[in-house]
């Protein structure tokens, strides 16, 4: 299992939940949770990137992304409403995923799988919090660089098949200011410019570049799968 979470719990856990796992191919566009519906199933993500994100008056607002950290759905489960957000497959991939009512009768017979879970839970909240802050608080050259690295992180990679009109979407830019700073940042090394795709050719230089967010946000997830303790929300 390359998912985190399922790579964290113990062989017994992981025993009993994979009677209940089920492989399914994720395919580009494809809208895993609708906002205010009832979950279905809940998603280990092994590889590509799901956007969570909040629509509202034919706007999009991406608060984070999801890839093979964490699981598409889980945070709804274990708050026990109705999800808010909406969840679509940006980057293909695959995932294993599996019956609400399995995995809510699992966790509680098995606190190893709720703990996991609750951790990941934690630090995807910072996340979205931080989000939120972040678009308000910072400039476009550090919101862009730290979409990008954790974009990264999430799918383990340096090349991101992503266009300029989905950045400046999500992150509620001008088409004109992505296209500009990421020129600029071409022209610094940092990155390739390729249809339909970005390189990261110098990562620790473009982590640099990057707003705060992004050493909370990625320090969250670290934290998550190694004490459980996330770190708090900071401008």
């Amino acid at each position: 299992m390359k998912n985190s979470i399922l790579a964290r719990i113990s062989l017994q856990d992981l025993a009993a939940i994979g009677e209940f796992l089920e492989p399914f191919v994720l395919r580009e566009r494809i809208v895993l949770h609708e906002p205010r519906k009832s979950l279905d199933h809940v998603y280990f993500i092994e590889s590509g990137l799901v956007s969570l994100r909040i629509v509202a008056a034919g706007s999009i607002l991406e608060t984070a992304v999801i890839g093979y950290h964490g699981a598409v759905g889980a945070s709804s489960l274990l708050g026990g409403h109705l999800p808010t957000h909406q969840s679509v497959v940006l980057f293909p991939g695959s995932a294993h995923r599996i019956r609400v009512e399995d995995l809510r009768r699992l966790m509680t017979d098995r606190p190893g799988i709720r703990e996991q879970l609750s951790r990941y839970a934690q630090a995807l909240s910072l996340h979205s919090a931080q989000a939120g802050l972040c678009g308000v608080r910072h400039d476009r050259e550090k919101r862009l660089a730290c979409w990008i690295c954790l974009a990264s992180d999430a799918v383990d990679a340096d090349v991101l098949p992503i266009t300029h009109d989905y950045l400046s979407s999500v992150l509620g830019l001008r088409r004109a200011g992505v296209t500009e700073t990421l020129i600029r940042f071409e022209g610094q090394g940092l990155i390739r410019k390729m249809r339909g795709v970005l390189k990261l050719d110098e990562r620790k230089s473009l982590e640099q570049k990057a707003c705060s967010c992004y050493k909370l946000i990625s320090g969250a997830y670290a934290a998550c799968e190694s004490t459980g303790s996330a770190m708090e929300p900071m401008l």
